[in-house]
């Protein structure tokens, strides 16, 4: 192919890509970048800002011990709603695709994409009557007599924003370890069956590293945002439950102090990079030993 035919398909693949790299930097990397400058500002009124620039703001925030404990607070969270979501959702991505037949395949992808035909607010009420104290959990477990009173560990605490956020994103973490498991050769399989491998063996140094991609995917898409998650641990999470995101929520419009708002979240999203790419890579790790 000749320099001017080359240079041809660069310009037109260039304009192809110029509305959705347009629309990316319109509607994300500005006003990310807002947040950022406005982080380094001082709120002096309602809506007066002093634009000398300063870090007070990032200085608080890593001073203030309750900035800090709803920071670890939102971590350990969404570790935890990523761990449960993530160990729940590989059997079932792992059954539908190694003991389903493809015939019936799209319909347990269709049966596991319906709650997002519901609204997330919706969903997250309706785990509230199921945990409340007189809700659908308690009244059937005092009815078949293994409890005598209404449980109190599971509403307006950790354990709800955990469980509630889990059912919430598993669709998400499902659906990636199942490309990945559909992308195996199962002629791999076979081999390693032939070569004396047990079943244990072969989905521990074939089946597992050639899903890690999808586990890897999954875990990132449910840990990312539900860092940032806030109307989780404001309807389920009580006190004792809310995260860092509802204290961001708070500065902007309670408060009425957004640099101060701007600073949480770019240090929440700071926290989440550095935590994302330490995680990337302790799996890539993980997945070389468990192959050998």
């Amino acid at each position: 192919m000749t320099k001017t035919g080359t240079r041809n398909r660069i310009n037109a693949g260039a304009w192809l890509i110029s509305p959705p790299a347009f629309f990316a930097v319109a509607l994300l990397a500005v006003p990310l970048a807002a947040v950022v400058l406005i982080s380094f500002w001082t709120q002096t009124g309602i809506r007066d800002f002093d634009t000398a620039l300063t870090t007070a703001n990032y200085r608080e925030a890593l001073s203030d011990p309750l900035y800090l404990q709803l920071m670890m607070r939102s971590v350990w969270v969404s570790a935890a709603v990523t761990l449960v979501t993530v160990v729940l959702a590989f059997p079932i991505a792992y059954y539908v695709s190694f003991h389903v037949s493809p015939r019936r395949k799209p319909l347990w992808i269709f049966l596991i994409t319906i709650p997002f035909w519901t609204s997330y607010l919706i969903r997250v009420f309706l785990w509230k009557v199921i945990l409340g104290y007189s809700g659908v959990l308690n009244t059937g477990l005092q009815w078949l007599g293994i409890i005598d009173d209404p449980l109190t560990v599971i509403l307006y605490n950790v354990n709800a924003v955990v469980i509630t956020l889990a059912h919430a994103y598993a669709p998400f973490a499902i659906l990636p370890i199942f490309v990945a498991l559909e992308k195996i050769d199962r002629p791999l399989l076979e081999a390693a069956r032939d070569l004396g491998e047990g079943v244990v063996q072969t989905f521990r140094r074939v089946t597992l590293p050639l899903a890690m991609p999808g586990v890897i995917a999954a875990s990132l898409i449910v840990f990312i945002p539900t860092v940032g998650d806030y109307i989780t641990p404001r309807l389920v999470g009580g006190p004792g439950g809310l995260m860092i995101a509802n204290m961001i929520q708070t500065q902007f419009l309670r408060l009425n102090n957004a640099p101060m708002g701007a600073a949480l979240a770019v240090q929440a999203m700071g926290i989440v990079a550095v935590l994302a790419l330490v995680f990337v890579l302790v799996l890539r790790k993980l997945t070389r030993r468990l192959a050998q």
